[in-house]
């Protein structure tokens, strides 16, 4: 099968859950907690399916990040000027 009959599937069986719980919502009704977090979390799988479905229409060249070349070379040591030495506090100054 191909990505797209899977996510195909996928949104046939959400479906037929969206169908389901209908169904449940009528016969023991809407005012539960126990429903509303079921309806809610399928609501959330729609969504997710969904945003899958766009994430496999796009190329795969897309989904790469660029790359940043970080250089071996050290910082400029004026980077650093003003700033506080991380748990000890600021250079001058005694800490707490």
């Amino acid at each position: 099968m191909s990505v797209h009959d899977d996510i195909n599937a996928v949104q046939r069986c959400l479906d037929d859950l969206h169908r389901s719980l209908g169904r449940l919502e009528h016969q023991l009704g809407s005012g539960g907690l126990e429903i509303r977090r079921v309806r809610l979390d399928a609501d959330h799988l729609r969504e997710s399916v969904a945003l899958l479905r766009d994430a496999a229409a796009t190329p795969a060249a897309q989904h790469r990040p660029d790359l940043v070349t970080i250089s071996d070379a050290p910082y400029d040591i004026s980077l650093w000027t003003d700033t506080d030495d991380e748990g000890l506090g600021a250079r001058d100054r005694r800490a707490p």
